[in-house]
């Protein structure tokens, strides 16, 4: 495993370089990389085209293409999303306190990058160019290692942002990419605790699941996302159906799609036939319980408690009819992964109690699970959404990707 050993090495001797990178020389670098993004748009699309190819002849779930392809527009968002972060607040250098204390010391908390991340993901080949932004502009080096599926667009857009970084004056191992996709190597970078300060995995459950288990480094547990949207007794029906279908059916590959829909008992037989008439639009397969299927009827699948717990990423959704909010409130709690949940209530004392009591990332009320996302909340790209406790939560931006230090000036004092 020497080559991945030269790889993060050569990422740590560059993020020694980009701890003092000012903002200025940051932005330049991150301009510099957009552009090239887009000057290199049909070389990018070109690698992607080859990618796309190779995942049909395996039999690839549309579902899971649409996340791996990439067109004029995408490359364009890509490139944009870098614009973005140029223009957001550096969070490096920055002090979150200073305090004076009795002796004279004067103490400050001051914020600093992380040093190296690495960032394991899968088939998602703008996740190369909002990892690289991020991670730059918070003084920090990254190590990517995407799935094998996307290895030709990976290597294009990583490239063309290297020789920008280059030209800006910073080191191009300021962005490294493994371009050898197998277990092994993945399995040996989880290892590399001399160089890699830390790891954020990004894709499936079982992606996730073997990172956080298998990595000695540590790690930013970014969750997969069994969201769920509650209709209250005190809902606006309309809104709701509007609420799930959006949930559900603008994007159904990513982590912020609702994959499960629970309905009061109070509201189900007006509510669901209402919903059923919007997500036939996209053909979206129900899977519900039996007083689902006794208003519904018989297309609605019968649902297994597996499917309850299930991140379909797909148009499937299951269902459930609850006899209220402490019902749904205790279901949603049991079943989640801890990422995004909705009420639709027009009920105030509802709305705060679900708020209160649920215990994930991000809780909406009378709003699509779909806006858990770093753009939407103001941070730019994110690099991922964490559905842990510890360091970040939520959208990671450039502000979880830092950590802080202490300055002490002193005048002498001794303890």
């Amino acid at each position: 495993m020497t080559d991945i050993k030269e790889l993060c090495a050569a990422a740590k001797r560059a993020s020694r370089l980009l701890m003092t990178a000012g903002t200025e020389q940051k932005n330049a670098a991150l301009d510099a990389m957009a552009q090239a993004l887009e000057n290199n748009c049909g070389l990018i699309l070109e690698a992607n085209a080859a990618d796309v190819r190779a995942a049909r002849e395996k039999g690839t779930r549309e579902n899971l293409i649409d996340r791996l392809s990439l067109d004029e527009k995408r490359v364009k968002a890509m490139a944009d999303g870098l614009r973005q972060v140029a223009l957001l607040p550096d969070p490096v250098g920055g002090f979150d306190s200073v305090t004076t204390r009795p002796n004279g010391l004067l103490i400050g908390k001051k914020r600093v990058p992380l040093g190296v991340i690495g960032i394991i993901y899968e088939a998602r080949p703008n996740v190369t160019a909002d990892a690289a932004a991020l991670c730059l502009k918070s003084g920090n080096a990254c190590v990517l290692r995407g799935g094998s599926e996307a290895i030709n667009s990976n290597k294009a857009i990583a490239a063309v942002m290297r020789v920008a970084i280059g030209e800006a004056g910073l080191p191009e191992d300021a962005v490294c990419l493994v371009s050898d996709t197998s277990r092994e190597n993945a399995a040996a970078m989880m290892k590399m605790n001399e160089y890699i300060d830390v790891l954020i995995p990004r894709g499936g459950a079982g992606l996730i699941r073997t990172v956080v288990e298998s990595a000695s480094v540590p790690v930013i547990e970014t969750g997969t996302g069994n969201c769920h949207v509650y209709i209250d007794d005190f809902a606006d029906l309309k809104m709701g159906a509007e609420i799930i279908y959006n949930a559900k059916c603008s994007r159904p590959s990513v982590c912020n799609a609702a994959e499960s829909l629970l309905v009061s008992e109070k509201v189900a037989d007006s509510f669901l036939p209402m919903a059923k008439a919007l997500l036939d639009q996209k053909n979206v397969e129900l899977r519900g319980d039996e007083k689902t299927r006794a208003i519904l009827g018989d297309s609605v699948i019968p649902a297994t408690e597996e499917d309850y717990y299930t991140e379909f990423l797909d148009y499937i959704l299951s269902v459930k009819v609850v006899s209220g909010i402490d019902e749904a409130i205790d279901f949603i709690n049991e079943h989640s992964t801890g990422h995004s949940e909705c009420i639709v209530t027009e009920n105030y004392n509802n709305a705060l109690r679900f708020q209160n009591e649920i215990d994930s990332a991000a809780v909406y009320v009378n709003a699509s699970t779909r806006f858990t996302d770093g753009g939407e909340f103001g941070f730019g790209a994110e690099i991922g959404i964490s559905t842990q406790k510890l360091h970040a939560r939520g959208p990671v931006g450039l502000m979880g990707l830092t950590s802080c230090k202490y300055v002490i000036l002193g005048q002498g004092q001794i303890r």
